[in-house]
């Protein structure tokens, strides 16, 4: 009984999936890049054609591999080669470095909001910024060398009240003119109001929507612990998708009160989600305290997600990875359990990341666009990986048992996990595209094409240096 009590429930599973896959920013991203309300069209097509799939072969794979504990590394290391399995171990980590560089700029924001209240770090000087984020992310690789473990609790602290603060914004924020009396834009009905303009900047653009809605295969390991995998699984995950379309479509909705969907604000992917708590403040008689509690909660999480993300993802990498492929100067540690030489390589990496934008990007607003276009190339590199590892699973039919199957066919498995693929680098290719702009489309191409290229070159030097 005590068993069957520590069970998971499927919505649950739902819940615990939501948190870690969707955040207000998608909202507010969707709404910049793909025309205001023209971005509920595109979100609800990219969860039918990708997230519902995606999520199932998650489901499948962390069903079949229930005891493997390198997640999408061990699921090809068990499908495929060792080989094959470092490759990826390699790719998920190093995909973090632009994700890692982004994050200094902003807590610049989070803490310039929180201080002046307004949107001056757009007009701050693009050189003085990305010094400032260098100095940050120096005293983050100092922080994570010392193994601060209380910042994983920081982070989800910081993580648990943005995700109610963005739930109450948009609940709030709808039902504002009712209940204030306050003055929103209104709305146009009209079909050309939704339909977005399928020209290269759309298609240019579907990085951003394939990137929002990645990530779930972090639930994976608590496939096998739900009550019954099978039927419980598949309805949490069609839960997930519900409760995020809702959460979408209504978030756009409350976007459109605040902002023209017809003149979106340049900055909107800079300072959008805190001139959206600022208006909500506005709207309910309490001036910036929405504002300045959303910008102290985001400078918060932002200075752990940096920390975590510098050494989570090397822990995973090393710790999963074959010793043949790794040199073994990158496995020493200090006394705090960290590995030193690991994290100076994460330095030199970001410190390049950080410091080549000041020679080709003019201004805050526009490096801002450039650092979201080139995470949506990179990260979603990684999920090749897991449609990768779902096809060499389906072509292996009846070598490996699980409690829940997402399909049972073998060619349809192993077409449905080709179309992800397909969709994701399909995806990261388009999105390297920056109109007019020749510096950000070619660092969109070289950036990651040099740090997976980085990962070849790691096995000769094991080799070598391990002798």
């Amino acid at each position: 009984m005590e068993k069957e009590a520590k069970k998971i429930f499927w919505y649950t599973l739902a819940f615990m999936a939501f948190s870690t896959v969707w955040a207000f920013g998608n909202i507010v991203n969707g709404y910049s890049e793909f025309g205001g309300l023209k971005s509920i069209f595109s979100w609800v097509l990219i969860f039918v054609i990708y997230f519902i799939p995606y999520s199932l072969i998650v489901g499948e794979l962390g069903s079949t591999f229930k005891d493997a504990g390198g997640g999408v590394s061990s699921w090809i290391k068990e499908t495929h080669s060792k080989l094959l399995a470092y490759y990826a171990g390699w790719t998920i980590w190093v995909v973090h470095m632009p994700y890692i560089s982004q994050k200094p700029s902003r807590i610049i924001a989070a803490f310039s909001w929180a201080v002046f209240r307004d949107n001056r770090i757009s007009k701050m000087n693009i050189t003085y910024v990305q010094i400032i984020s260098l100095v940050i992310f120096i005293v983050a690789l100092f922080l994570a060398a010392r193994g601060v473990n209380f910042i994983k609790k920081l982070a989800t602290l910081a993580g648990s009240s943005m995700f109610i603060m963005s739930l109450l914004f948009i609940l709030m924020a709808i039902t504002a003119p009712s209940i204030t009396g306050a003055k929103t834009y209104s709305i146009d009905w009209s079909l050309d109001t939704f339909m977005p303009t399928f020209d290269v900047k759309y298609v240019t653009s579907i990085a951003i929507l394939v990137f929002a809605v990645g990530g779930c295969e972090k639930i994976s390991p608590y496939v096998n612990k739900m009550k019954k995998p099978s039927t419980d699984f598949p309805k949490g995950m069609m839960t997930l998708v519900l409760m995020v379309v809702t959460t979408a479509i209504l978030g756009t909705f409350a976007l459109a009160l605040m902002f023209d969907t017809n003149n979106i604000p340049k900055d909107l992917l800079t300072n959008g989600t805190y001139y959206a708590f600022q208006t909500l403040g506005n709207y309910y008689g309490v001036g910036n305290l929405f504002l300045v509690i959303y910008a102290v909660v985001d400078f918060i999480g932002q200075v752990s997600i940096v920390i975590i993300s510098i050494d989570a993802p090397l822990r995973m990498l090393l710790e999963s990875s074959d010793e043949q492929y790794i040199p073994k100067k990158l496995l020493v540690k200090n006394s705090n359990d960290v590995y030193t030489n690991g994290l100076k390589l994460v330095g030199v990496i970001v410190s390049i990341l950080l410091i080549i934008p000041m020679f080709g990007i003019k201004e805050v607003n526009e490096l801002f666009r450039w650092l979201v276009k080139l995470n949506a190339v990179c990260m979603p590199l990684r999920y090749l990986w897991v449609f990768a590892a779902y096809i060499f699973l389906k072509k292996a039919a009846g070598k490996f048992q699980a409690d829940y199957k997402f399909v049972k066919n073998k060619y349809i498995g192993i077409g449905l996990g080709a179309w992800c693929f397909f969709l994701t680098a399909f995806a990261c290719i388009t999105g390297m595209y920056t109109p007019g702009s020749i510096f950000q489309t070619t660092m969109n191409i070289v950036t990651p094409i040099i740090l997976i290229s980085l990962g070849l070159i790691m096995p000769y030097l094991a080799k070598k240096n391990n002798k």
